[in-house]
């Protein structure tokens, strides 16, 4: 059944929450309920179990953990231990701390024992938190199985289970984890299964695990929110780099998320913008959990202004101030489009989201524009030494037209350094742009032999054959060194 809900509920008071709960949201500085809350709340407090689904940054954590605090008030007692009354799972670490946290914030005056387990760390002090007795047990799949079959945690008595961002367990292959946590937990129970698309897999399991669930649709699954201002650069793969740190050398840029698509990205990313002067740091799956909490709250409290991560952080991840995303790799998965720039412009506040797209990149902006249902602006366009932006992108597997090079692989190359034939970084020139038909600078041959191009009807051997270099003008670019960048920036 879809949600409904009085005219006067324009508040937490109208939403019967008790006192210490409304005690607790005003100290956080909530006014007023998001549309999620606002939908969400009262049904909860009535026990029905609930299918939601809404974007990122709409305040779906306290949504649920408000009615699941007063219904633990509703019978307390002394936690038994390893055996949790409320089990929530989510997808990532990040997510289920910050999960926690918000729980022993808005419980802070009815004194609910918390705890978060996750991989990616030492369970010993997980396993103590357990075994001294928990209500609300915060919990990634793997780790949760892990010590269940250990016989650190029993799941016999869950009274209220919340499966958050359920589309991203599918994503992360999740669900067969998922399903076996639910023949865990008793049949009898408060279900709640929160999502921010809503793919058939997912609509499938929440049939197959909700009883007569109220159904509440804040937005369609996969747009954008509407106070964030997008716009995209098309640029050049060589010519990104040095376009990011002008970007973020602007000092409206306060605090800025940049996405790239794999680890080994970030990480460059994150290198080059130190070295040309901008404090950054990188967050990926390959770090440690006390590294992506320590670079996490440096991140928070303004000590790093630049965080560059891979798509762990694009969902569930709130973090005030932050006045910019920037897409430096476009996602090739439309949605997560959509999960990174939630990253800013939530709670009502603005933010911008700025991406660079370069030609092998485009087929996935026209994929993102068809999903979010409109165009996004482009602020401006730049060349660079790999040819006009906007070429055709071959389809995946085929050669591109150019005979002498292979077709090159989706692998993110060093920052600002062009390619070889053969996939090499090509050695960088010590001065300016050369002439793309002139001669290597200071009259050094090639490092390998390219093919030879017609030229006044006699042909070059192949080892005077000069390399390709970018075409000088005034929108050209090499690294952090190129000169105009377009309109906009």
């Amino acid at each position: 059944m879809a949600a409904s809900y009085p005219r006067s509920m324009t508040n937490f008071q109208s939403l019967g929450l008790i006192e210490p709960l409304l005690r607790a949201v005003a100290d956080e500085g909530y006014v007023e309920p998001t549309p999620i809350q606002l939908q969400s709340i009262p049904l909860l407090l009535e026990g029905r179990d609930l299918l939601g689904c809404a974007k990122t940054g709409t305040g779906k954590t306290a949504a649920f953990a408000l009615p699941i605090l007063q219904h633990l008030s509703k019978a307390r007692r002394r936690p038994d231990p390893r055996t949790p009354r409320v089990l929530v799972v989510v997808p990532t670490r990040e997510l289920a701390a910050q999960v926690a946290e918000s729980f022993t914030t808005y419980g802070a005056r009815l004194q609910v024992s918390v705890a978060v387990i996750f991989g990616g760390v030492g369970q010993g002090s997980q396993v103590a938190a357990l075994s001294r007795g928990v209500e609300v047990l915060v919990a990634t799949p793997g780790r949760l199985l892990d010590l269940k079959s250990q016989g650190h945690v029993r799941l016999e008595r869950v009274e209220v289970l919340v499966l958050d961002e359920a589309d991203q367990m599918l994503d992360m292959g999740f669900i067969p984890d998922v399903r076996r946590i639910l023949s865990a937990v008793p049949k009898q129970r408060q279900t709640l299964l929160f999502s921010a698309t809503m793919p058939p897999v997912i609509a499938k399991l929440a049939e197959g695990i909700l009883s007569n669930p109220a159904k509440v649709t804040i937005t369609p699954p996969a747009t954008t929110a509407e106070l964030v201002e997008q716009s995209v650069f098309l640029v050049s793969r060589a010519a990104k780099a040095g376009l990011l740190t002008k970007l973020l050398s602007k000092p409206e840029v306060e605090r800025a998320l940049v996405f790239t698509r794999t680890k080994r990205g970030a990480d460059r990313v994150a290198k080059r913008l130190v070295q040309d002067g901008i404090a950054a740091q990188a967050i990926h799956g390959n770090k440690s959990q006390g590294q992506r909490e320590r670079t996490l709250d440096a991140f928070r409290e303004g000590r790093t202004r630049i965080l560059v991560a891979t798509d762990i952080a694009a969902r569930g991840l709130d973090i005030e101030g932050l006045s910019h995303v920037v897409n430096y790799e476009i996602p090739n998965v439309p949605e997560q489009y959509v999960h990174r720039i939630g990253r800013t412009g939530r709670a009502g506040a603005s933010g911008i989201a700025i991406s660079l797209c370069d030609g092998e990149e485009r087929a996935y902006l026209l994929d993102i524009e068809r999903t979010i249902r409109r165009s996004i602006p482009v602020a401006g366009k730049l060349e660079g030494d790999h040819g006009p932006v906007g070429a055709p992108r071959a389809p995946h597997g085929q050669p591109r037209s150019k005979p002498s090079a292979p077709p090159r692989s989706h692998a993110p190359r060093p920052e600002g350094a062009p390619q070889r034939p053969g996939g090499r970084p090509a050695q960088r020139p010590h001065s300016g742009p050369a002439h793309r038909n002139g001669p290597p600078p200071h009259g050094r041959p090639a490092q390998r032999p390219a093919p030879a191009r017609p030229h006044g009807g006699s042909g070059h051997k192949p080892h005077h054959a000069p390399r390709p270099a970018p075409a000088h003008s005034s929108t050209s670019s090499h690294g952090h060194h190129g000169g105009g960048f377009g309109a906009g920036v």
